[in-house]
C-alpha cells in the first residue's frame, strides 16, 4: 500500500515546550492525540512525531570529500515543519481525507505528499 508524508507546518518560531497549562496547547494536544487513535484504529499509521523548531535543525553537507555543518535550517523560510505522520493509504484521495482531519486537529495547514515508490 502506498505510503504519504502528512507534515505539519508552522509559522517562523514556535514554542516546542507545550506549556501543559495553556488551554489552546492543551485543546490541539487532545484533537491531534484523537486523530492519532483513529489512524491507529484505521491501521494507516505508520510513524509519527512532533519537531523541535528550526532553530534546532543543523544542515549537514558534503562537497569534494568535505564534510560541513551549519547551525539553522536549510531552508531560509518563515514557515517551518512542525511535525509529520507516515501513513499508508489505498491512495490520493484516502490521503487527503486523513491530512484534512490532521489539518483540522492541528489547527493549521498539513502538506500531504506521497513517498516514492520502492
Amino acid at each position: 500500500m502506498p505510503q504519504y508524508l502528512l507534515s505539519v507546518w508552522h509559522d517562523d518560531e514556535y514554542d516546542a515546550t507545550f506549556d501543559p497549562e495553556d488551554p489552546d496547547l492543551q485543546r490541539i494536544g487532545a484533537q491531534v492525540g484523537a486523530v492519532n487513535q483513529e489512524m491507529e484504529a484505521a491501521g494507516v499509521w505508520v510513524f509519527g512525531g512532533g519537531l523541535y523548531p528550526a532553530s534546532t535543525a543543523t544542515v549537514v553537507r558534503v562537497a569534494n570529500g568535505q564534510v560541513s555543518m551549519t547551525d539553522g535550517p536549510y531552508a531560509e523560510t518563515k514557515e517551518q515543519m512542525g511535525g509529520f505522520w507516515v501513513i499508508e493509504a489505498p491512495d490520493l484521495d484516502a490521503a487527503l481525507e486523513w491530512g484534512r482531519k490532521a489539518a483540522a486537529a492541528c489547527e493549521g495547514p498539513v502538506e500531504v505528499r506521497p513517498f516514492q515508490d520502492e
